[in-house]
Parts: structure tokens; sequence; C-alpha cells
């Protein structure tokens, strides 16, 4: 790999920006007042540190303090790989308090974890090295990325271009109110496995109209869907969606069945995208053996780490399929998504649930798009320092802070 044969040359001239570390503890806090991020922080013996972030989770931060910190103290932390490995496939490792016993195949919190301190090593890494993530990670091919925001309603989407200049608009029922479509369905009030009545439909494709009205044909629009519809009102909805020609119709069913998604894929000329919830490089395997999915969404704080990203995006592009990463990050995780996003040559376009959420750029130093895109840092590491500060006062009690 590019990254070990880049620390083997630098240790081996002697370079005093890769000094021989060991992990001194590893430290997780969870936010109170629902903030979505967790944050992780690797401590060494000399004093240096790598952070990263994990979201959408339970638990996650507790599996970092009780198990994988203490199993990881004394560990070299630029040997990541040799640390996935351990991570991935532990029985008993030695040291600390007892592990897991096999975890191997796990997603869910397990793997969320792994995924925040894989991304405070690399971190870490790039600080040791001094230099930024993406030369650790083979290079870029890109200095900047495409971003897409999230918007509500179609007067806000009109607003949200003309003050960022992004060139495309998620949207989606479930970002303003359900009540309106909800209780027209069978089941007044359902939240997924749903069957849209004729109703329903008339409504989802207004409530798409409307957006393309007010933005016209010079922005792109996806739509998610969250995996709340069954197979066959997915492919109903999708093909009342094809004359708007979407950027793609997100997750609309869940990503549980391989081959359901492919029917709902072959049933439109609609793109159909997913991955959030898909796990590792073996969870993307049949969807991208299948063709199952037009674009796919991995989500480097879940799915095994920005290494583990970076290796689905080379498996997909074998198939020619484009990667937009899923984000719900602050600037922090959202700049390393965009390292890893520079060296993908598939890479289609990312996600920034908050770019304008104060609540989340207050956590961070300042990071802004400039024409719609974000530009790769260049700074050792990720390039984003998390502000300790507000972290600490956001902190839910019991978490030793940051």
């Amino acid at each position: 790999m590019f990254y070990m044969a880049f620390l083997a040359s630098a240790r081996a001239q002697g370079t005093s920006s890769v000094p021989k570390l060991k992990i001194r503890e590893i430290r997780a806090v969870r936010l109170r007042d629902g903030f979505n991020s967790r944050f992780i922080r690797v401590y060494t013996d000399q004093g240096l540190t790598g952070t990263g972030e994990t979201m959408d989770t339970v638990g996650a931060e507790d599996i970092v303090n009780s198990y994988i910190g203490p199993n990881l103290v004394g560990r070299d932390p630029l040997d990541i790989e040799g640390i996935l490995f351990d991570l991935w496939g532990w029985k008993r490792a030695s040291g600390g308090p007892p592990s897991p016993l096999f975890m191997r195949g796990m997603g869910g919190p397990y793997l969320s974890a792994i995924s925040g301190v894989e991304m405070a090593l690399w971190d870490l890494a790039g600080k040791a090295m001094n230099v930024p993530v993406y030369r650790l990670l083979g290079g870029r091919v890109r200095e900047k990325m495409p971003v897409y925001l999230h918007a509500a309603s179609p007067d806000e989407a009109k607003s949200l271009v003309a003050q960022t200049s992004v060139k495309a608009l998620k949207i989606g029922t479930d970002y303003s109110s359900d009540a309106w479509i909800l209780n027209k369905g069978f089941d007044p009030g359902k939240l997924w496995g749903l069957h849209l009545n004729t109703a329903q439909l008339d409504d989802m494709v207004s409530f798409v109209a409307g957006f393309r009205e007010k933005l016209g044909n010079a922005y792109d629009i996806a739509l998610e869907c969250h995996a709340r519809y069954d197979v066959e009102t997915a492919i109903q909805l999708c093909r009342l969606l094809e004359p708007f020609r979407l950027m793609w119709v997100e997750e609309p069913i869940p990503s549980d069945d391989v081959d359901a998604m492919l029917r709902v894929r072959t049933n439109t000329r609609v793109p159909i995208a997913a991955g959030e919830n898909i796990y590792s490089r073996y969870g993307y395997r049949p969807f991208l053996e299948k063709e199952a999915l037009s674009i796919i969404q991995p989500d480097m704080s879940k799915t095994g780490g920005l290494l583990e990203s970076r290796r689905i995006a080379s498996m997909a592009e074998v198939y020619s399929i484009p990667v937009a990463p899923h984000g719900v990050a602050s600037p922090l995780a959202t700049m390393a998504y965009a390292h890893v996003c520079a060296t993908m040559p598939n890479f289609m376009i990312l996600e920034w649930t908050y770019y304008l959420n104060q609540q989340y750029t207050a956590l961070t130093d300042p990071v802004a798009l400039k024409d719609g895109f974000l530009a790769v840092s260049d700074k050792p590491g990720i390039g984003v320092t998390l502000n300790d500060d507000a972290v600490k006062e956001r902190t839910e009690q019991g978490y030793k802070p940051l």
C-alpha cells in the first residue's frame, strides 16, 4: 500500500517528523442537546494527537472508551493497517480489559467506533509526517470537490443556490413535515414499509415538481426516501418522477435486499443511490457485482473508515459506478471525506448536511465553500482543528472532555 511505502521511506531516512510513537490513550465523547456527532481523539506518549468523528450510532463512544481504547494502549498509531486488521478480527487482545470475543462481520456501533478511531489515526499520521491525509492515500486526482446541500422547500432551495453557488440539492418529505403525505395513507402515521396510494404518489410528484419549477434545469435535484417504501411503491414513484430528470432517488427501499434493489433499478430510468447503511467492502460486494445501484454512497464514519471507503470506491470503479459519499458530519469529518474523495477517479459529489448549521460549524475552525466546491486542505493531517472549548461545553455529563 502507498501509505506503508511512504512511512517506511520516511523512517529509513531518519525523518524527525516520524517519531516512534505509542498510543497513550484513546478518548471518545458524546455531545448533549441532540448533536449527532461523536468525537474521538488518539493521544500519544510524545504529545501528538489525532481527532476523528463518527455519527448515526448508539454506543460507539462507549465501545471506544471501554474496549478499543484500552486494548490499543502501547501500539504504534502509525501502524494503521495492523490496527485495523486486529480490530476487524479480535478474539482476545493482550493487555487492558477483555475485548469482545469475535467482532468480525459486525456493522453498526462497533464498525462506527472503528471508523472514528481510524479517522483519528489518519489525522495523527498526517501530522506525524507533516503531510495532508490525501498524500498518504496515494495522492489526489482533483483539488476541490463539488458539494450538495439539503433544502426543505423550493424557496429555501433557491436561496441556498444563490448563497453558496452549489449546483445540486437534496430534498425529502421528512426534511419538512410528513403529516401532509402520511395522513393520506392506508395506515396514517406509519413511517416506513410504506405503500403509497394514488393521492400520496400525486403529492410526491407535486413536491418534486415544485423544486424543479423553482430551480429550472440549471441545478440537479436528488430525492431522499430514507428507505421508507416497499418495492412496488418505489418502482411506481420512480417512474412518475422520470420527467424531472433527478440526479438520483436515494434509498427508495432498505438496503437489506440486493435483489429487491436491483428490481427497482431495472424498472426505472431514474438513477438509484444508496449506501449509508451498507457496511464495509463486503457489504458492497453484492450490490456492485449485481449492479443493483447506479450510485453508491458510503458513509466513511460508519462503513469502516477512510481506507475502507477508498477500497470500496476502487471496487465500484471496476463497474463504472460513481461514488457520492453520505455526510451528516461536522466540518472535521467532512474534510476527512474530502481527502478521500480527492483520491477517487470515480468520485461524483459530496454531501454536506450541516454546512450552514452554526451549532455544527462552531465545533471546528472555519471551513467554507467557494463557488459550490470544497477545496481539500493542504495542512498536515485532516487539516481541520476541533474547537475543544465548544466541544467541552456541549459534552454530555459523565464523559472525560477531549
